[in-house]
């Protein structure tokens, strides 16, 4: 349900409310389900749906990958700096990669991270 139906349906029982009119169901039901969403929308939307999965790799390397809705980057924590990785073409999973950093996500779950100056190395989730 969009936020402009929300809002119309919000004013709507509002309206009533204020005339002093006898609702029938269909508006209870509207005016409740217009206040439930503007509460839900109240809430932070990152908060919502955001998933940060901590990961140790094979060589003791460990890193923090954040994503977020509706944003196709990977918000990574590695070595003591944050890097942020765009998704890249990959042939396979998924392949994000900035800044002489690779991470790769194949379809069966293997995560792999590959630093400039080191090699490619298998990661675990935490």
């Amino acid at each position: 349900m969009t936020s402009a139906r929300l809002a119309a349906g919000f004013h709507f029982a509002l309206y009533c409310a204020g005339k002093g009119a006898k609702m029938n169901y269909y508006a209870n039901v509207t005016a409740a389900a217009a206040i439930a969403g503007f509460v839900a929308g109240l809430l932070p939307a990152s908060a919502q749906t955001t998933t940060f999965r901590t990961y140790n790799c094979a060589d003791g390397t460990e890193f923090i990958v954040g994503f977020y809705p509706y944003d196709s980057q990977a918000y990574v924590q590695i070595d003591g700096g944050a890097v942020v990785l765009p998704k890249r073409l990959a042939v396979s999973g998924t392949r994000y990669a900035a800044a002489g950093v690779t991470l790769r996500v194949s379809k069966l779950g293997r995560t792999t991270v590959k630093r400039p100056k080191r090699r490619e190395t298998a990661c675990e989730l935490r």
